[in-house]
C-alpha cells in the first residue's frame, strides 16, 4: 500500500461521554421575535451531534428545548440534570440561541417566559448560570452563545426603560472561569450575529455545523477538538462578514485542546496515525531550533505574526523556551491562529536564516 495514500478506517464506537443541552427561542411573547433560522439552528445541531455518521453523541444524552419548552424553570432543571449525570471524564456542550440581555454590568439569557416587568427575576442571570456550570463535574465543557441577531431590535422596553439586548464579553470571561471551561460567542457584544435572508441557518451555526460535519482541519484521528471547531468557524464567519461579525473565544484555564465530538463518526486516517512518532520528532526538533534562533519566544521579531499566527491565541509566560514549548503545543493541537501551520513556521524561519541546514532539512521533509 502506498504510504502517502490516505486510507480511511471507520470506527463504530460512539462518543460515549458526550452530553449536550441545546436551547433556542425565536417566538418570544414579550421580546422581539427572531428569525426561523434560530430554531433550525438548534434542531440541526441536535441532528448532527446524534448522527452516527458525524459526532456520535447518544440521543438520550442530548436534550433539546425549543420555544415554549425553554422556560426558565425547565432550563434550570436541565442544567441540574447535566450536573447529575455528567462525570469528570465526560464532555458537555451547551448551545443557546435567542436573546441575551445586558443588565448593568452583567448579562443574562432570556427564556421564552421572560416577564418584561420582572426582568431580573425571570431571566437566567450570569451569576446563576455560572453557578450552574460550576456544578457540572465534566472536565471539558463548551458553551456556545448566539444572543444578538440581525433583524431584531437593538433594545426593547421593560417597565418603561430600554433594556439592551446582547451578551457582553465581561460575562463570557466570568462564565469561562474554571479548568476546561470554554465560552464561544457568535459575535462581539457590539455586533449582530447575522442570519442571512433565505438561509436555513444563521451564519455562525452554518459554519459550526460544517465544522462538526468534518470540514475543519483536524489531526485525522477520528476526533474533532475545540480549537479546530473555533478556528474554522471564526475564519469562515469573518470571511463572509468582514469587519461586521467576529466570533470570540474565552477560556481562563485551558491546557488541552480537548475533543468535543467524533469526526465523521470516528473515521481515522491511517497515514495520520502511522506518522505520529515521526511527527513528534519533527516538533521537538523545531522547538529546539526556534528556541535558539528566537530566544525571547514566539513574539521575538514578531515571528508568530509573520508566520500567519495570532499571538493573542497563545498563553505565554516564563522563559523563551517555555513559551516556544507552549506555542508549538497549541499549534500542534490546531490553535494559534487560522493562518499558521508547521510549514508556515518553517518557511518564516528560513526567510530569516536561509542557510540553516536543519531548517532546510525540515522543509525538504514536510
Amino acid at each position: 500500500m502506498n504510504t502517502r495514500e490516505v486510507v480511511m478506517v471507520a470506527e463504530k464506537a460512539a462518543f460515549a461521554g458526550g452530553h449536550a443541552l441545546i436551547i433556542a427561542v425565536a417566538n418570544y411573547a414579550q421580546a422581539p421575535v427572531l428569525p426561523p433560522a434560530v430554531l433550525n439552528d438548534a434542531q440541526d445541531v441536535v441532528a448532527t451531534l446524534t448522527s452516527v455518521a458525524h459526532c456520535g453523541y447518544a440521543p438520550q444524552n442530548v436534550k433539546l428545548l425549543l420555544d415554549t419548552q425553554a422556560t426558565l424553570d425547565t432550563i434550570r432543571q436541565e442544567l441540574d440534570a447535566l450536573a447529575a449525570r455528567a462525570q469528570p471524564s465526560d464532555t458537555v456542550l451547551i448551545f443557546f440561541s435567542g436573546h441575551g440581555a445586558r443588565l448593568g454590568d452583567e448579562s443574562a439569557l432570556v427564556p421564552v417566559d421572560c416577564d418584561m416587568h420582572r426582568v431580573a427575576q425571570t431571566t437566567l442571570s450570569e451569576q446563576e448560570f455560572s453557578t450552574a456550570l460550576a456544578r457540572i463535574k465534566a472536565e471539558r465543557l463548551v458553551v456556545l452563545i448566539d444572543a444578538c441577531h440581525a433583524g431584531s431590535a437593538a433594545s426593547f422596553k421593560s417597565a418603561g426603560a430600554a433594556l439592551d439586548l446582547g451578551f457582553n464579553e465581561k460575562s463570557l470571561n466570568q462564565l469561562a472561569q474554571g479548568t476546561g471551561r470554554v465560552m464561544i460567542a457568535s459575535s462581539r457584544a457590539t455586533e449582530y450575529s447575522y442570519a442571512l435572508g433565505g438561509a436555513r441557518n444563521s451564519l455562525f451555526t452554518e459554519h459550526l455545523l460544517k465544522a462538526l460535519r468534518g470540514a475543519a482541519r483536524t489531526h485525522g484521528d477520528g476526533l474533532i477538538r475545540v480549537f479546530e471547531v473555533f478556528n474554522y468557524v471564526s475564519e469562515k464567519v469573518r470571511q463572509a462578514m468582514p469587519d461586521r461579525q467576529h466570533p470570540i473565544f474565552k477560556a481562563s484555564d485551558l491546557e488541552d485542546n480537548f475533543p468535543v465530538a467524533l469526526e465523521l463518526g470516528g473515521v481515522k486516517s491511517l497515514d495520520a496515525t502511522s506518522t505520529t512518532a515521526e511527527g513528534g520528532k519533527v516538533w521537538r526538533q523545531l522547538e529546539e531550533i526556534l528556541s535558539d534562533l528566537y530566544p525571547a519566544g514566539p513574539q521575538d521579531q514578531e515571528f508568530w505574526l509573520r508566520a500567519g499566527g495570532d499571538i493573542s491565541r497563545l498563553r505565554l509566560g516564563g522563559t523563551g523556551r517555555a513559551s516556544w514549548f507552549a506555542a508549538l503545543r497549541t499549534l500542534r493541537q490546531g490553535g494559534g491562529g487560522a493562518g499558521i501551520n508547521q510549514n508556515a513556521v518553517i518557511d518564516t524561519a528560513l526567510q530569516d536564516f536561509p542557510h540553516h541546514q536543519e531548517l532546510k532539512s525540515l522543509a525538504d521533509g514536510s
